[in-house]
């Protein structure tokens, strides 16, 4: 009937540590605590808004520190990748004290609902957003049939 002090403190311990846990899981909204590579949105990755306008989809994605040179889209049907590489110099002869900005890769890739002219694709870079404008293609743009 008797517990030993040492499965006590360990009981305690476990609950300190989740308590721990929970206020940093809410404390902390922006991070992503879903684990796995699948379900994750590093925090290199950028952040990226899908919208649909007539015949065209356009594409806003957050891209700081990131100069076009460095960054590629490939369109292939209604499959759209992005990636980018971040690059960040340092000086010489500086000593770093703390270092949360660094160099990385991203891609981001997403199947939109309609088939894309690749041809008539339409990029801008500005002030860290990369604006897309998606034409649908010809084919999948509805048609007005006349009766004769």
């Amino acid at each position: 009937m008797f517990t030993r002090m040492s499965d006590i403190d360990r009981m305690f311990g476990a609950m300190d540590l989740l308590r721990n846990r929970m206020e940093r899981l809410f404390s902390d909204p922006g991070r992503s605590w879903l684990q796995g590579s699948a379900f994750r949105l590093g925090s290199d990755s950028p952040r990226i808004n899908i919208m649909e306008s007539g015949d065209n989809f356009e594409i806003q994605a957050e891209v700081p520190g990131i100069s076009k040179d460095e960054l590629e889209i490939n369109v292939q049907g209604n499959y759209l990748q992005i990636s980018g590489k971040r690059f960040v110099d340092k000086p010489e002869g500086y000593k770093v004290h703390r270092e949360e900005i660094g160099e990385s890769t991203f891609s981001r890739s997403f199947t939109l609902p309609n088939d894309v002219d690749a041809d008539n694709v339409e990029a801008a870079l500005k002030d860290g957003v990369l604006y897309l404008k998606l034409p649908k293609s010809e084919a999948e743009k509805p048609k007005q049939i006349t009766i004769n």
